[in-house]
């Protein structure tokens, strides 16, 4: 999906928006434009080989360049007029990706997290994992979290960012482990607070090296923690801040 377009679905989501006759138009001859710039400037050979990867080809840089997993996100809408509403009724997918240059194109083109509307999320997490506790790849995992009460003194964005950067370039857990499912950003009136969701919640070793890296990746002075809890533990406790099995 082009830039244009994902900053676009993004905006309906939060704005609550439908298309318009206008944006169809858009979205139905950008594609014809783009193809005939592509056609004057890239090799043959991208063409004859049906190049689409970086992998695939040493002579064109205009390739993607994929990343291992694909990524979905998510976002929360915040309730309005004081009525409750299901989860599920104010969780919404925006988009899929597979390739840094959509992930540029993506953060590039969406609000910034400080940009959001109290009471919203972002969620980013592996196809087909939803960001809920129930979805059967999560209900044996936690979450390592960090939370901000004094909102002036951190940059969420950066923060965010870097969160980001960590959980799609794979940097958080060693090779093979497969224990990150997502990560979360939660705007609040009191406070900022960012998660990394794991698999499981006994695999102690894994746990405790990813909150030493997430603490790293946030630049965290060392009176600042990061506390890891299982789901199971935030569900019986009927708070997503259940108490920590682990600090970092």
């Amino acid at each position: 999906m082009a830039e244009t377009e994902s900053a676009t679905a993004v905006a309906e989501i939060i704005n609550e928006k439908e298309p318009t006759p206008a944006d169809a138009v858009t979205e139905e001859t950008a594609p014809a434009e783009d193809t005939t710039v592509k056609a004057e400037t890239q090799p043959e050979a991208f063409y004859e080989n049906n190049t689409s990867t970086v992998f695939d080809s040493t002579i064109d840089f205009t390739v993607k360049h994929p990343l291992r997993h694909t990524w979905t996100l998510w976002y929360t809408k915040p309730q309005h007029g004081g009525s409750k509403s299901d989860w599920g009724d104010q969780l919404k997918e925006v988009i899929d990706f597979d390739s840094v240059e959509e992930f540029w194109g993506i953060y590039n083109n969406i609000p910034k997290a400080s940009e959001l509307p109290q009471k919203s999320d972002y969620h980013l997490f592996k196809k087909s994992v939803r960001p809920e506790w129930e979805d059967v790849q999560n209900e044996n995992g936690g979450k390592w979290a960090y939370q901000c009460r004094d909102k002036r003194q951190v940059d969420i964005d950066d923060l965010w960012l870097n969160t980001l950067l960590g959980a799609v370039g794979e940097t958080l857990e060693d090779e093979g482990e497969n224990e990150i499912m997502g990560v979360v950003v939660t705007i609040r009136k009191a406070h900022y607070r960012i998660s990394i969701w794991t698999r499981t919640a006994n695999n102690d070793k894994a746990l405790l090296a990813i909150g030493r890296r997430f603490k790293e990746l946030l630049k965290l002075p060392p009176t600042e923690q990061v506390d890891f809890s299982s789901h199971k533990d935030a569900a019986t406790s009927g708070s997503s801040r259940a108490k920590p099995r682990f600090s970092s």
